[in-house]
């Protein structure tokens, strides 16, 4: 531990997360798995469709409440 820590000490291109830093070189981190991302991307894609939705729902209510 104490060897990372001097080594992200004397990184001359400080990473933006130490934690991730540490991580990776302790060897606690895997690889990202590509089903993982691809769930990633597939939640991504699910929340537009719902907030699309959502807002056709808003002006559906609305022209319900005209009539």
């Amino acid at each position: 531990l104490f060897a990372v820590l001097v080594a992200l000490y004397e990184e001359p291109e400080k990473p933006n997360s130490a934690l991730d830093f540490l991580k990776h070189h302790l060897g606690a981190s895997a690889p990202e798995n590509p089903e993982i991302e691809a769930l990633r991307l597939e939640v991504a894609e699910m929340k537009e469709k719902y907030d699309a939705v959502l807002e056709e729902n808003k002006k559906l209510k609305t022209k319900v409440k005209v009539y």
